[in-house]
């Protein structure tokens, strides 16, 4: 019998190629080759976290991620990253089925570079202006981003995204994300017209993450309200918020934007330098909290969902719990309505 759910998955699977249109949001120091293999193997789809990391290392990422999946996979880009530039001249010659653009802005022109290697271009929309500019640069789909995500976020809530743009805005695949862990809330989503689901803390603490298990367990105790998103002090240095549990890193952060100003009006550090030293004090960051554990001074990027995370479960379980609940949901709507 055909089930409900694949007439909702056929947007994003077509355009995705791939047998669910969940997405395993790219996350820096996780997104290795192992997870996107595993989320594209269980049908899914994923992408590696270019991060600032060496157009060469993102290669040989790419390359590996090839023996491990015979799936179409991307490769997402932070486009206020320092090595943005060389990633993408690495991409132009060394092309994956999907990029997408995140962290700011890509250029028209960057877009055009990226299609003519043949390959999708994603590209993240916090704001209603922000998507509308997207599809005019000649973006193919959108990720639809609420406030409510993990990492670096915008400041408008998805709820408030879904009224503004996906309700008025067929003209491409637009994938949601932010604040999302089960598959009955997707299957509303869904029937809102949604192409997909992106997730990236449900995924973060999968049995495949390579996420330090002090990491994942710090995410397993944390509650929605623990997931904070950091604040900017003064306009001169734009700070993209960015969502973690509290602790002492998070405090940190806030101490450094104080330094950096105070530099700032002495004059002994330009913008630019300014804007690097925050990036660099997230990478950082979140290094020693994944990598390390040190959950306490490390960055914990995690989304306000973490309050709806139970335990630790492999991306299958994962992908095939979500599936499960996403058609049990469409049914119950459809024995609802037409009861």
């Amino acid at each position: 019998m055909t089930k409900l759910s694949e007439q909702f998955y056929q947007r994003g699977n077509q355009f995705l190629g791939c047998r669910y249109p969940f997405l395993c949001g790219a996350m820096t120091w996780i997104s290795e080759p192992g997870l996107v293999a595993a989320v594209c193997n269980a049908g899914g789809f994923a992408s590696l976290a270019g991060g600032n990391v060496p157009p060469d290392q993102l290669a040989a990422a790419i390359e590996q991620t090839r023996t491990l999946t015979k799936h179409p996979f991307g490769v997402n880009l932070i486009t206020i990253a320092p090595a943005y530039q060389d990633q993408l001249r690495m991409l132009r010659d060394n092309p994956v089925a999907t990029v997408i653009f995140a962290g700011n802005f890509p250029k028209d022109t960057e877009v055009a570079m990226i299609k003519d290697t043949g390959a999708k271009v994603i590209c993240f929309a916090s704001t209603e202006s922000i998507a509308k500019r997207m599809y005019r640069y000649g973006a193919d789909a959108l990720i639809l981003e609420g406030t409510e995500a993990g990492g670096h976020i915008g400041h408008v809530s998805l709820i408030v995204l879904l009224q503004q743009v996906l309700f008025h805005f067929d003209a491409i695949p637009v994938f949601v994300a932010g604040g999302i862990a089960t598959g009955k809330m997707s299957a509303h989503l869904l029937l809102m017209g949604a192409a997909g689901i992106q997730m990236g803390t449900r995924f973060a603490v999968s049995k495949e993450s390579c996420a330090h298990p002090a990491f994942k367990d710090a995410m397993l105790r944390a509650d929605a309200r623990d997931a904070v998103s950091t604040s900017q002090f003064d306009p001169r240095l734009p700070v993209v918020a960015v969502r973690a549990l509290k602790n002492e890193g998070l405090r940190r952060f806030g101490q450094l934007q104080y330094d950096l100003i105070g530099l700032l009006n002495q004059g002994h550090i330009s913008l630019k330098d300014a804007q690097e030293q925050v990036e660099h004090f997230w990478v950082g960051a979140l290094r020693r909290a994944v990598q390390d554990g040190d959950i306490e001074n490390g960055s914990i990027m995690a989304g306000q969902s973490v309050g709806l995370l139970e335990k630790i479960q492999s991306v299958q379980e994962i992908i095939s719990e979500f599936d499960r609940e996403i058609e049990t949901e469409l049914q119950r709507v459809k024995k609802t309505v037409c009861s």
